[in-house]
Parts: C-alpha cells; sequence; structure tokens
C-alpha cells in the first residue's frame, strides 16, 4: 500500500464534493468553491435563466446516517456553528446536504471499464429559520429522507430559489 495523505474524513469530505458537484453538473449548473470556510458553505451551485437562482451548500458525508426514524426523518449531529449560520436568513438560500457512505470505506466507490458507482446518497435540509439553541456543541437535525439530493430534486430546489423561498 501506497502513503496516503487524505484521512478517512478528508475523503469522506471529498467524496461529498464530488457527488454534489455530479448532480450540479447532471442538472447543468455550474459549482464554485469558496476559497477559504469562513461563513460555513462549502459549495455554490448556480443556474441559468431569469433571476440566476443559485444555491449556497454545507457538505457533510458520514457512515453513520442508520436507518430513518418512525417520522421518516434521519438524525445528524450538526456542529453548532454551522446550525448557527444555516439558519440565518440569506439572499441566497443555504442548505445543509449530508452524504450516506456505506459502513466500509471499500464499499464507497467501484470503478470498472464499464461503470463508475459511487454508492448511496445525499440528503437536504432547509435550516433558515430553526430555532436558537442551548446547546453549546451540537445540534441534532431531522433530514426528512423525502429530501433526496438528486438531480430532480436539485431542479426543484432551483425552482424554488428563482421563486425566492426554499420550503
Amino acid at each position: 500500500m501506497t502513503a496516503t495523505l487524505l484521512t478517512v474524513l478528508d475523503q469522506e469530505e471529498a467524496l461529498s464534493r464530488v457527488y454534489a458537484r455530479a448532480v450540479a453538473a447532471r442538472a447543468g449548473y455550474v459549482c464554485a468553491d469558496y476559497d477559504l470556510d469562513r461563513d460555513g458553505i462549502d459549495l455554490r451551485i448556480q443556474a441559468g435563466g431569469g433571476m440566476r437562482p443559485a444555491l449556497e451548500l454545507q457538505l457533510k458525508a458520514t457512515v453513520n446516517l442508520g436507518a430513518p426514524h418512525d417520522d421518516g426523518c434521519y438524525r445528524f449531529p450538526l456542529k453548532r456553528r454551522n446550525y448557527d449560520l444555516l439558519r440565518l436568513p440569506t439572499q441566497t438560500p443555504r442548505l445543509l446536504v449530508v452524504l450516506d457512505l456505506p459502513s466500509d470505506c471499500q464499499d464507497w466507490m467501484t470503478i470498472t471499464d464499464a461503470e463508475l458507482v459511487l454508492r448511496r446518497c445525499a440528503y437536504w435540509l432547509n435550516l433558515r429559520g430553526l430555532a436558537e439553541t442551548d446547546n453549546r456543541t451540537s445540534v441534532t437535525v431531522a433530514i426528512p429522507s423525502a429530501n433526496l439530493f438528486d438531480v430532480d430534486g436539485l431542479r426543484s430546489l432551483m425552482g424554488q430559489s428563482r421563486k425566492g423561498s426554499i420550503r
């Protein structure tokens, strides 16, 4: 085995970026990375057309998302700083996007001469307007399993952004 430069957590983060960029590319949108994460945003996705709608994303990845609870939502612990930044009112909608990865890193991705497979998928959550918290380090958020971050879902989100709000 060769010496690696990325930790497992670094690899999870990189795959969350690859996933979001792949979905955006297939939807026909452009992406921009921020040089520094000073505002809790990792990636901006922008569409064309009227109003030039955009979304700003905080990207996360985990091998611990598990199954949805009885209410149909996944539970994800989010750092307090990210929670506070994502719930602020902003002109461009901000979303949390969490990539659910298999527990075994060997199953994350397969490449053959016929296909590239990145296993599992990501889910989004709009935290805008959520209540303040007394928690000091993290806040567990509920992400609806219906909020699949895929091409159709991203196009729908961009249409909502074009109108000025995300449900």
